[in-house]
């Protein structure tokens, strides 16, 4: 699949994640590299067989940024 030279990691290689991107969608958070595989910016992968690549567990633990409450706009005073 990949014209590259030198070429690029084949799509089941361990390091497959640095070839090179051919499209991106970077708003639907996914970029397709020229050896077939896809990469989800969560660190999840798709390879060109189909096989998914599961994210790194602390890609999946919630930012506790996000889900901070604020505490005096909840209690209705003013």
């Amino acid at each position: 699949m990949c014209q590259h030279l030198p070429a690029c990691p084949d799509g089941h290689a361990p390091d497959c994640a640095a070839a090179r991107v051919v499209a991106d969608h970077l708003e639907q958070g996914w970029s397709l590299l020229c050896n077939g595989a896809v990469l989800f910016e969560d660190g999840g992968a798709l390879l060109a067989d189909g096989q998914a690549v599961v994210p790194p567990a602390s890609a999946l633990r919630p930012r506790l940024a996000e889900h901070k409450v604020d505490m005096n706009g909840m209690m209705g005073g003013g």
